[in-house]
């Protein structure tokens, strides 16, 4: 089967079906999210939608839409804020739905984001599917649909679509689709600057099967000889292709992947399409950073001096550890600092748990530059939560563990954790600050 082809069969009716509980219960979170947004915003004098379209990184993007690079504000203490610091894909979609419809910009960006919403979530399932069985992919749909911060993938934001690109780069990287895994992860660098970790985990999950034929046959990356990049498996034996039971996949005997993945590695066209992939990469990410250093005429490194404006840079952490302890200096801060400590302990816990469940590579490489970067940013501490969104990985510990339950607990346990998601959106978006 030719690439063109592999890149079209996740789109098939099957797989939609397949997928459909997940997309309905994602759907189902979602509007409720905006139904309290609504309620809320209506009780405070405020238009929900106005704070969707028009507020914050939204008004940037809408326009970058309408005129293009080079608007930028000076502050009064001597920072720029460039629109250059926002990726180009979000804009040029808005531009495009814009021309071909009645549609303004900022309306325009709406769509896209709930369209991209879907894709996402779409392409969150298709990678727990592959990995963990079908309750899982549900699980893990529906998890990252309630998460406190999870208006965001509602808002004219670029969180959305890029976690649909780097889900589905994820997807066809696992399913050994190089050439779309390349393509895609390609858009994902035009969409935000993690789309570093796009790029890395495709990399890495090539550099892992170069080195897989290197040794031969019969050598595995990790123990028990499993891949970190799966053709299809038979159904393991808990039962989660069956749809009965999720839970680690099974080392079990591998067959041909009956949706078309390829050759088998190693194979002379795949290991062209696996190079291919690999050089298409980062080709968004590096023709943005390029185009922008030579706009500014700062070289290579311009797009450094553009987030520079913006306070914005990589300090492995110490910037957010110093916020963290300013948290402590009086009691009632004490608090939110306390919560802030059990949130990035979470998180490594998570990272932890991944490893131990031996993801493939490629999903272990993306959450944790995703969760590096977040964390070490040097600047905006308020918005790291929706800066962590699109590191979907590590929600599949704990959508494993809501599939092995027997309904309808993890219905109840997810119900529940949507009503308080929805409030805690709703209050934040209508907060003084951006997400």
């Amino acid at each position: 089967m030719n690439d063109l082809a592999t890149r079209a069969s996740p789109a098939r009716p099957g797989a939609l079906r397949r997928a459909a509980p997940a997309l309905l219960g994602y759907a189902a979170v979602r509007a409720l999210g905006l139904l309290v947004l609504v309620l809320w915003s209506e009780a405070r004098g405020k238009s929900a939608y106005t704070l969707l379209t028009a507020r914050w990184d939204a008004l940037w993007y809408t326009r970058v839409a309408e005129l293009g690079y080079g608007y930028e504000v000076r502050l009064p203490n001597g920072d720029v804020h460039s629109n250059l610091a926002f990726f180009p894909l979000l804009p040029w979609l808005e531009r495009l739905v814009a021309a071909v419809s009645p549609l303004s910009y900022a309306d325009a960006g709406f769509v896209v984001a709930l369209l991209a919403s879907l894709a996402a979530a779409w392409g969150i399932f298709a990678v727990a599917d592959h990995v963990y069985g079908r309750r899982a992919g549900v699980y893990a749909v529906l998890l990252w649909a309630v998460l406190p911060v999870g208006i965001v993938q509602s808002m004219a934001y670029s969180e959305s679509l890029f976690t649909a690109l780097a889900a589905w780069s994820l997807y066809a990287v696992l399913t050994g689709r190089w050439v779309a895994a390349g393509v895609l992860a390609g858009l994902a660098g035009l969409t935000r600057p993690v789309g570093l970790a796009v790029v890395a985990a495709v990399w890495a999950a090539g550099a892992a099967a170069f080195l897989r034929e290197r040794a031969g046959p019969g050598h595995g990356s990790g123990r028990g000889g499993t891949p970190f990049v799966r053709v299809r498996s038979t159904a393991p034996a808990d039962g989660a292709r069956t749809g009965e039971r999720a839970g680690v996949p099974a080392s079990a005997r591998r067959v041909p992947d009956p949706d078309g993945a390829g050759p088998a590695p190693g194979a002379p066209g795949d290991r062209l399409r696996r190079i291919l992939g690999m050089l298409l990469a980062p080709l968004g990410a590096a023709g943005y950073v390029l185009w922008v250093g030579h706009r500014t005429g700062d070289g290579p490194l311009g797009y450094l001096e553009v987030q520079a404006g913006w306070r914005n840079g990589f300090d492995g952490g110490y910037a957010f550890a110093r916020f963290i302890a300013g948290r402590f200096t009086s009691f009632p801060s004490a608090l939110a600092g306390l919560a802030l400590i059990l949130g990035v302990a979470l998180l490594v816990w998570l990272c932890v748990v991944c490893v131990r469940q031996r993801q493939p590579l490629p999903l272990l490489v993306y959450a944790g530059v995703v969760t590096a970067l977040a964390l070490c940013a040097s600047s905006y501490f308020g918005s790291k939560p929706r800066l962590l969104l699109p590191a979907f990985p590590l929600l599949l510990p704990l959508a494993l563990v809501l599939a092995r339950k027997r309904p309808p607990r993890p219905a109840l346990v997810v119900g529940a954790v949507a009503a308080v998601s929805a409030a805690y959106g709703a209050f934040w978006l209508n907060g003084s600050g951006p997400p």
